[in-house]
């Protein structure tokens, strides 16, 4: 139900239940959760990529399991829905989304930090339009995404948007043509990996927490350049710079 895969300091973690449309079941969460450990205990992996295999990246919980009442094997005690949404990450994270992401699959998209989408995606959270509620993330996190109103009508009406309007509207990071959406995620990924991992893990905590106050953002961040100036990659990135050549970053 989900595969594992590196390549280079890039993971992949493919959501594979094709003919449920990658329904969230028990198998789905449990198996996310064990390849985010991995991903994240692994110092020789920097990028993550959450992709799908078939037509549609995610239709949201297996609707079959929470009627037999098994709704809550669809969420991990650390992870949530999906064994992500709620789950603490140092890493960044990129959604490559070929195909409809709706209701909990637009909430998994939605935790992760990037996304690259194709022209065949679409995203919503239709849960109003059979009494439900978005429960996972989305009912915030959309609002965060696009603008107010938007995202409000999203929520409201149930009804989804393209991958051309998401990307105008800030959603999406990079639209690609259909069946590419895995390669444009990879060519993000390689671009974030050639940078220095800590220093990319620092910059990206203190940007997730943009909303708070900027005396603390202040202080976060003059101890993040204190903690990144002590490493040895701190020391690297201006030799390289001098010797004109690539850094070999040594992630410590």
């Amino acid at each position: 139900m989900i595969r594992f895969e590196a390549r280079g300091r890039v993971a992949i973690v493919t959501l594979d239940r094709p003919a449920r449309r990658n329904a969230v079941c028990r198998e789905i969460a449990e198996g996310m959760e064990r390849a985010l450990d991995a991903f994240e205990a692994d110092p020789e992996l920097w990028v993550g990529i959450v992709a799908a295999e078939g037509p549609a990246f995610c239709a949201g919980a297996d609707l079959a399991a929470v009627e037999r009442g098994e709704g809550a094997s669809l969420s991990t005690e650390r992870g949530g829905f999906a064994g992500i949404v709620r789950r603490a990450r140092v890493k960044p994270l990129v959604a490559a989304v070929d195909g409809p992401a709706l209701a909990g699959g637009c909430e998994v998209v939605l935790a992760c930090d990037l996304v690259v989408a194709s022209r065949a995606a679409r995203f919503g959270l239709p849960e109003v339009k059979r009494s439900l509620v978005a429960a996972a993330g989305g009912l915030f996190r959309l609002p965060r995404a696009l603008p107010e109103r938007v995202a409000l009508e999203l929520v409201l009406t149930g009804d989804s948007i393209d991958a051309e309007r998401a990307e105008r509207l800030g959603l999406v990071n990079r639209l690609v043509e259909p069946g590419e959406a895995l390669a444009g995620a990879l060519a993000l990924a390689g671009a974030i990996a050639a940078n220095a991992p800590i220093a990319v893990q620092e910059s990206l905590r203190i940007a997730r927490r943009a909303s708070e106050p900027d005396e603390v953002l202040w202080r976060e961040s003059r101890d993040a350049f204190v903690r990144v100036l002590g490493t040895e990659d701190a020391r690297e990135g201006p030799r390289a710079f001098l010797e004109k050549r690539a850094p070999a970053w040594r992630n410590r």
